[in-house]
């Protein structure tokens, strides 16, 4: 896949999506979170409590050092975040998702670690770290017609077909479109354009 993308845009910069981290980041701190609520004050071990305190921090300096593009540091403490998991106690049911994630994002850092700046620094000099807005952009302009939930839904032809429309829609270029391929059809005046908005 990234070396269609290198052959299609050469010059283009290819970044991980700072979006896609944090999504991933957050999923994890949710689901310690939930080990935590797991523990009810009679049964608090403290070495528990200290252990989940830990997998909190260690995840809070996962983020920083990913922000700031420190690759290394980050797979280090990503590594110390499994070592912490490890070393809590078997008795705890939710214990075993948090391992399996914080091993798959290992795993994911490290095979991406080419494609991780320094985020701050990008996002000091306004320059871009997600492109979460474009996907959200899609999602908008396909819409729903796509999910295969839905009684109708459109074939891969009808949804490109459909985007094409869309995308004229919200860019305002339908109406020039049509007069192209009508000669025949004026094009639309500025005046009945404010009447109409």
């Amino acid at each position: 896949m990234r070396d269609l993308q290198h052959y299609l845009s050469p010059e283009s910069e290819h970044l991980l999506d700072w979006f896609h981290i944090t999504m991933r980041l957050t999923v994890m701190r949710q689901m310690i979170k939930g080990m935590t609520a797991e523990l009810t004050p009679g049964d608090k071990c403290p070495e528990t409590a200290t252990g989940l305190a830990d997998l909190e921090k260690h995840l809070e300096s996962v983020k920083w050092n990913l922000w700031h593009g420190n690759v290394p540091h980050a797979l280090q403490r990503i590594d110390d975040l499994d070592d912490d998991l490890e070393m809590l106690e078997e008795s705890l049911a939710n214990k075993k998702k948090p391992e399996k994630a914080v091993r798959e994002f290992r795993t994911y850092i490290g095979t991406n670690q080419a494609f991780i700046p320094n985020y701050g620094d990008r996002y000091r000099h306004d320059k871009t770290i997600s492109t979460a807005f474009v996907e959200s952009t899609v999602n908008y302009v396909v819409s729903k017609r796509s999910v295969k939930k839905h009684q109708m839904r459109w074939t891969q032809r009808g949804a490109h077909l459909l985007l094409q429309t869309r995308v004229q829609v919200l860019n305002d270029d339908l109406r020039k479109t049509f007069v192209r391929w009508f000669p025949g059809m004026r094009p639309e005046e500025p005046a009945a354009l404010k009447e109409a908005a």
